[in-house]
This record gives C-alpha cells, sequence and structure tokens, in this order.
C-alpha cells in the first residue's frame, strides 16, 4: 500500500485529509491533524507549516521529527525490526505468558468484516477498563473496518478463545513497514495471557515477511502513563527516540502557556474520562516541553540512562525515514 490508499481509509471515515510538501496529515480531531505514515520522521519547514495552518483554518499539528531537531519533545516510536524474533528473545516472564497465551487460545488472521461485527464490544471493554471514553460509536467503529475491508494492505488478526474472538489486532503495511493501528483484549482473558499470545504471533509472523522493514507499534501517547508501553517491551520491541513536535496555529498562540496547561489539567481532574481534554493536555504539554533543548528536557523512562547516548545515534540515523 502506499499513503494516497491510506489516506483514501481515512476520508472513507469522514476525515479530512491535506497533503504538503514533506508529508500527509489527516484530522486527527476537530481541527487537529497528525502526520502519517506514523513511522515517518520528517522535517517539515515552518512556512510550509504556518501556510497549511491558515490555508486549512487548523488549531494545531503533531508530527515525529530527528531527535537532532531543534524543537519538539523528546518522544520515541515502538518498533520491532529484528527478523530474528522469537521466544527466545523475549525474557522468562513474556516467555511463560506467551506459552500460556497459546494453550488457552488460537492465532490467526481474521477477516476485516468479522472484526466489525464482534470487535467493538473488545473495544468498549479496552477503553472501560483503561478509564477512558469510547472515542467512537457502533457505527464509527464499523465503518472504520469495513472501509479497511475494501482497500489493499489492511490485516486484521484474532486471539479465538473457542471460536469467540477475544483479541484482535489491526494493522496496515504501507511500502516495507507494517503499522499497529489497534489492539483490544476482553478483560476476561487477560489472566489467560492471549493478548501476549496475539502479539508474539503476529509480530513473528510480520517481521519475517520479505516485503516488512520493520513493524511500528506506536508513538509515544499525548495523555497515557508510561506504563502503557511496558506491555510492547516486554514483548520485544524497542524504543527508537524522536522529538514530537506539536505547532499551534499563529492565532491560538497567545493560549498557549502554564497558565493555560495548569487551566486544562484542572479541567481533567473533573473529568478523568474525557478524551478531548485528555489529549488538549497532552498537546500544550508537549508543546511546552518542546521548546527546551533536548537535553534539558526529562527524558522518557525507556529512554533515560544508561541508553541515553545510544539512543542519540539512533534517532540521527532515523532522520531519513
Amino acid at each position: 500500500m502506499n499513503p494516497e490508499t491510506f489516506a483514501e481509509w481515512h476520508r472513507r471515515q469522514g476525515r479530512r485529509v491535506v497533503r504538503t510538501s514533506s508529508s500527509w496529515w489527516y484530522e486527527a480531531s476537530p481541527r487537529v491533524y497528525q502526520s502519517f505514515p506514523l513511522h515517518a520522521i520528517v522535517r517539515p519547514p515552518d512556512d510550509e507549516l504556518l501556510e497549511f495552518l491558515r490555508r486549512e483554518g487548523a488549531l494545531a499539528l503533531r508530527y515525529s521529527t530527528p531527535l537532532d531537531a531543534p524543537v519538539g519533545r523528546v518522544s520515541y516510536h515502538v518498533v520491532c525490526d529484528d527478523p530474528d524474533y522469537g521466544l527466545h528473545k523475549l525474557d522468562g516472564r513474556a516467555r511463560n505468558a506467551v506459552r500460556t497465551g497459546l494453550k488457552r487460545c488460537r492465532v490467526e488472521r481474521v477477516s476485516l468484516e468479522r472484526v466489525a461485527d464482534e470487535g467493538w464490544a473488545l473495544e468498549v471493554d479496552t477503553c472501560r477498563r483503561q478509564g477512558r471514553d469510547v472515542p467512537l460509536s457502533n457505527q464509527e467503529w464499523r465503518r472504520r473496518y469495513l472501509s479497511a475491508a475494501e482497500l489493499p494492505g489492511f490485516e486484521a488478526w484474532g486471539a479465538l478463545v473457542d471460536g469467540r474472538l477475544g483479541a484482535a489486532l489491526l494493522c496496515v503495511q504501507i511500502g516495507d513497514w507494517c503499522e499497529v493501528l489497534a489492539q483490544q483484549c476482553l478483560a476476561e482473558f487477560l489472566g489467560a495471557r492471549i493478548n501476549n499470545a496475539l502479539t508474539f504471533v503476529f509480530t513473528e509472523s510480520t517481521v519475517r515477511r520479505s516485503d516488512v522493514r520493520s513493524i511500528f507499534y506506536t508513538l509515544q501517547s499525548l495523555d497515557a502513563p508510561a506504563s502503557v508501553d511496558d506491555f510492547k517491551f516486554h514483548m520485544g520491541y524497542v524504543a527508537r527516540p524522536v522529538r514530537q513536535r506539536v505547532v499551534f496555529h499563529p492565532r491560538a498562540e497567545h493560549l498557549v502557556g502554564p497558565w493555560s496547561h495548569r487551566l486544562v489539567t484542572a479541567a481533567l481532574r473533573l473529568r478523568p474520562k474525557s478524551h478531548l481534554l485528555a489529549k488538549a493536555e497532552g498537546m500544550l504539554r508537549f508543546r511546552l516541553q518542546g521548546e527546551r533543548r533536548a537535553e534539558d528536557q526529562e527524558w522518557p523512562r525507556c529512554l533515560q540512562a544508561p541508553q541515553r547516548e545510544p539512543a542519540r545515534e539512533l534517532g540521527s540515523r532515523s532522520s531519513s525515514v
């Protein structure tokens, strides 16, 4: 698949898509744009970004840029590019979890139509377990998966317990990268470790494909706690350092500051399940912290010493992605 097809998937979900000289962008939330493909690390010039913000009437945008860029929150992408990935690459706890999961479920490719029909319950259960409002309606959920079923490059994987869909994963291949777009699991099966089994089988099968260079699992979330990615690291994925830059429209700049961040943070305490407030707090925090030099920022836990110096080198090599 190429980015144009991925853009069409976003359009079919009712999202606005814009292309600039350096990147593609989709409207992740009202008037807030995210660059894609998500694994891409870009250096758009400021005049391009300002023209985009003004022309589209966007409030803000967000993208990943190299670690040696002058601005942006020190952050990371979670990836696996080891073709020798297998149980022997996991620690003892993760190996045991995978073995337990594989005894309790069968992992295989499933149809996107099946996830459209059966996966909604998994999404609701996952969001509630994480203390979040469900961001999609049932109709929007179905459109997301049925649109993917009509386009090349999308896959769904499932962990089946006695024929029942207990966990699911949605991914897309763009060029020689495979990006994980979503993953859900029913709470009743977490103890059975079927999520570990699903992630392991998907990763082992995908990273060995001749046309796949790397798997992109996620980028650091704006609002989730650091522990949310621990599962991925236990499953053999690594953190690739980048900077995430948030740029606001010039007319909104006067609203960006420590005082506005404190205000949004206070509102979030009153409405802790609000998806909008959580993302707004993260956008403001990433923007404010991103104004500092990289060495003056508090690095994410997964990038802290003794990993910091090798991380710098890896981030520099990623600049051409």
